[in-house]
């Protein structure tokens, strides 16, 4: 508390000293929703020329409150000023109007439109006849891409660029109607190091010609890297506001959780035994029946961790449905503890000693509509001690569940709640509670802490460690480079559906797997730990990339 105290005094008189007015003011916003209150009198300020990030775990309330400001909700309660005067905003063109614009999570382009189309889209220049004069809508947006150095092709249609250029192109619409503030609601979530360190790049660029950012972010490093102030949210509640210089990641993490967090991961060097899972020359389709894996082959071994870092779409999710049976594949071999188990049934795969966290744990990980206890048994239910012929034994369920919310501190009123009523972590938790309780050979933990904060990540990290030091094989697949490097002894990396890079997590870099999983590639196509392209690599570059990251621990 005296730690929090003084890191709000801090920010505090710091403000009182250098800042000027502020551009937007939002004083006492309430929001609710049916059962909930996602804010409960909120407060904040953004000031001209500055990057605020807003810091909260999923379910704090922080794209809510952006929600707000932006005109897609209507609070309950509170005020907005804009430049000091009362601002009523209904709807996003409101908001655009008084110069806020908004860069979703998730894009909002036409693939088949070109970028200048898509960024000129609704004002659109128009020639003497009113139709589209697209060479004035080409000048325009290379006029204001050289401008604030988002540098783009106006000719090159979305479907066709990167991700990271989409994301410029997403601020460029909102530049081209004239924002001075930017909302970026979780803009690093599926960038390579390199484009993070771009649009950091790009972020500070915007701020110096005046322009405010507001950042939406659970993700510490990125808050201490490149914002002025941080806000962070708790449960819909504004838990504290100061300068980023005079705080840090432990503090921060701290004031968002409610309680102290560790955020470094000690581990113990691996002891691989034998291979438990070899897959060799797995192809498959995707769901739009496109080849999505071509000639994937690989091995995890008892007492390892090995992850799998690529950008989403990249083969990633294919992959996992065919090693839980999810997805048929069309050629090649997969083999547990030896035994090829290839286009076998997911219980097959089950008593064959897989156990699976899936990406999604509310389509794939959990029954909404059954309670704690019925979802810990989805895996056995129908074997003793919880068969009792074709009844279940609901006492030995009961206590069972008991057992296992009392051993990984499922956050819930009993056994008997529905599961749809725990939050995302707790829900989390469930799935990991019965996976792992399973004594599996072998874990496949797909994105096992996506959406989650600070706290439940700290947990899954250290019950994923426990089990590699008990022997058990785990593949990694997570879009968080962080927790790959982290958690991992090797790293596979995964693009367009091939291993095009594999090394040992001590001698990754950032710089390297974010060069493979933007398509690098080096000559013979494959960059192995020691080979002769992975010198080379090191010595053009002359020492390992380092993102903008790279000095928070």
């Amino acid at each position: 508390m005296q730690r929090r105290l003084a890191f709000l005094e801090r920010g505090f008189l710091t403000l009182q000293k250098s800042m000027k007015a502020p551009i937007v003011e939002m004083r006492a916003i309430t929001v609710k929703f049916p059962g909930v209150v996602a804010n409960d009198n909120v407060s904040i300020d953004v000031y001209p020329g500055e990057i605020l990030a807003l810091l909260g775990e999923n379910g704090a309330g922080k794209t809510t409150l952006m929600n707000v400001l932006y005109g897609l909700y209507r609070p309950d309660e509170g005020e907005i000023l804009i430049r000091g005067e009362s601002a009523s905003i209904s709807n996003p063109n409101d908001a655009i109007q008084l110069g806020i614009g908004m860069v979703h999570q998730h894009f909002m382009l036409i693939p088949p439109f070109t970028v200048a189309e898509n960024i000129v889209l609704g004002i659109e220049p128009v020639n003497a006849g009113g139709k589209l004069d697209i060479n004035k809508a080409i000048h325009d947006v290379e006029e204001l891409s050289n401008q604030y150095g988002l540098i783009v092709d106006p000719k090159a249609k979305v479907e066709n660029i990167s991700v990271g250029m989409q994301q410029r192109v997403e601020i460029l619409k909102a530049l081209y109607r004239g924002a001075e503030v930017l909302i970026l609601d979780e803009p690093t979530a599926v960038l390579t190091p390199q484009e993070v360190d771009e649009l950091s790049a790009i972020m500070r660029g915007l701020v110096s010609q005046g322009k405010s950012i507001i950042f939406i972010t659970h993700k510490l490093r990125e808050v201490i890297a490149v914002s002025d102030r941080v806000t962070v949210l708790r449960q819909g509640k504004c838990v504290g506001t100061g300068e980023t210089k005079n705080t840090t990641a432990e503090e921060l993490a701290q004031m968002m959780v409610g309680r102290k967090v560790v955020l470094s991961l000690e581990k113990e060097p691996a002891q691989p035994g034998d291979t438990v899972l070899k897959v060799d020359d797995l192809h498959a389709r995707g769901s739009r029946n496109l080849p999505a894996l071509k000639g994937v082959s690989f091995d995890v071994k008892a007492g390892e961790i090995v992850g799998i870092a690529g950008i989403e779409g990249n083969g990633q999710s294919e992959l996992v449905e065919c090693l839980t049976g999810l997805r048929k594949a069309t050629s090649g071999h997969i083999y547990v503890n030896g035994i090829d188990v290839l286009n076998n049934q997911p219980r097959t795969l089950i008593e064959q000693g897989v156990a699976h966290i899936p990406e999604d744990r509310q389509n794939r990980g959990l029954i909404l509509d059954f309670t704690v206890a019925e979802n810990f048994i989805l895996r056995n239910y129908y074997r003793p001690p919880f068969a009792k012929g074709i009844n279940l034994d609901y006492r030995k369920v009961h206590a069972y569940a008991r057992e296992l919310i009392s051993e990984f501190d499922v956050r819930t009123p009993s056994e008997n709640v529905l599961v749809r009523s725990l939050s995302g972590g707790n829900q989390q938790k469930v799935v990991v509670a019965r996976e792992l309780s399973g004594e599996p050979k072998l874990l496949i933990a797909s994105q096992p802490t996506r959406g989650l904060d600070v706290g439940a990540i700290e947990f899954v990290h250290r019950r994923l460690l426990a089990q590699r030091d008990q022997g058990k094989a785990i593949l990694l697949v997570s879009l968080e480079l962080e927790e790959i490097m982290s958690l991992s002894d090797r790293i596979l990396v995964i693009y367009e559906g091939q291993i095009v890079g594999e090394m040992t997590a001590d001698k990754a870099t950032e710089g390297e797997l974010g060069f493979l999983m933007a398509g690098g590639r080096t000559k013979r196509g494959l960059l192995t730990e020691g080979s002769e392209e992975s010198g080379q690599y090191r010595r053009r570059t002359q020492e390992p990339l380092k993102t903008s990251f790279s000095h928070i621990s």
